[in-house]
């Protein structure tokens, strides 16, 4: 029986994918890279050659249960993680390693993103059975950072520490780093010892129930319940009290707080594909810089642009550039993409104005 296994986080709203995501079915359920599989599918497929199916769990907002069972018929429902409130990372995180332990208290698990693209698998999942290994021999918490392409504002970074005689890809973590301006940016990548942290996190649950126990125990007390995780009582003892756990990242809760944190430096073709420019960003393009999604779309002096409309839609746009363009039958959005940071507050006020259908 193997040892190792993978908790795809799959709760989110994707609020800034609007309006091709919404509340009722967010970006990881939909086809967003037209590619014919949804980003649930593809981080579930790209797993698949890591543990076996029965290996792998959702963890989700219980709204979304049969979205997961649709998407993906091959797991059981007892690997599906239907939390009742969005309560942040680390009561879910618990909640997933407590469950684990009733199954197998040898596991060692990968926290995964349901909604990230990742280009390079081959080094990818080279990187996290490393990590895997190192996890399941040492009581530490590691972390797969990534090797900076830029210097980015939009992510957090992990400063590691520089061994000279290191020839195992891993380093001990010395700290964690909010989001920095430009300046800031520019001078962790300039100085080679940064990492953007894009909350790939592997453990033993040993590890991480013991850290748990030390540096957040309030969760614990809320859902450790022995002979209650894997059985028929479990989603009503969840219903019950998980809402009552406070409301905190696994960053804040366990990793800025533990000492035994390691990271390995990945450079895995990885984007956290956060909005709609970087979706353009990693889209195949047209000699102008398109990025197009639809089978009938005719163009003239278009540049640098996202167009998304239906597949059977005739799309006429002439004299455009830098733009959003996204026609998603019921809603048509055409926004700039310098402006694309005030989707979020678009949305809202669809919903204040048109209802909570539209969002």
């Amino acid at each position: 029986m193997s040892n190792n296994y993978v908790a795809i986080m799959a709760g989110g709203v994707g609020s800034r994918f609007w309006p091709a995501s919404r509340t009722a079915k967010p970006k990881q359920f939909l086809d967003i890279l037209g590619v014919g599989k949804t980003l649930l599918q593809m981080t579930f497929e790209r797993h698949l050659k890591l543990v076996p199916k029965e290996n792998i769990f959702i963890v989700t907002n219980a709204q979304y249960r049969d979205l997961v069972k649709e998407q993906l018929p091959e797991i059981t429902d007892n690997q599906i993680l239907g939390e009742p409130s969005r309560n942040n990372t680390a009561p879910c995180l618990a909640y997933m390693a407590l469950k684990l332990q009733g199954i197998n208290p040898k596991a060692n698990f990968i926290v995964a993103s349901s909604d990230h693209l990742i280009l390079k698998e081959d080094v990818y999942l080279e990187k996290i059975q490393q990590a895997f290994d190192f996890v399941s021999q040492d009581d530490v918490l590691m972390t797969l950072g990534i090797t900076p392409t830029r210097p980015d504002t939009g992510y957090g970074y992990i400063n590691f520490a520089k061994r000279d005689a290191n020839d195992d890809g891993i380093f001990k973590v010395k700290q964690f780093r909010e989001k920095p301006d430009l300046q800031t940016a520019k001078e962790y990548v300039a100085s080679g010892n940064f990492l953007w942290n894009a909350g790939i996190f592997i453990w033993s649950v040993k590890s991480l129930l013991k850290s748990f126990g030390k540096n957040a125990p309030d969760i614990l007390t809320i859902l450790d319940k022995p002979n209650v995780y894997n059985t028929a009582s479990e989603q009503d003892f969840i219903n019950e009290h998980y809402p009552t756990t406070p409301d905190i990242s696994i960053d804040y809760a366990i990793m800025e707080k533990a000492d035994n944190i390691y990271t390995i430096p990945s450079d895995i073709g990885w984007s956290d594909l956060g909005s709609w420019g970087s979706l353009h960003e990693e889209s195949d393009r047209d000699e102008a810089g398109n990025a197009i999604n639809g089978d009938h779309v005719m163009l003239y002096d278009v540049k640098n642009t996202l167009i998304r409309v239906p597949k059977n839609k005739l799309t006429v746009i002439k004299d455009l550039e830098d733009y959003i363009v996204v026609d998603e039958d019921d809603i048509l959005m055409i926004v700039p993409k310098s402006k694309e940071q005030e989707i979020k507050t678009i949305t809202k006020d669809v919903g204040k104005q048109k209802g909570d259908f539209y969002v």
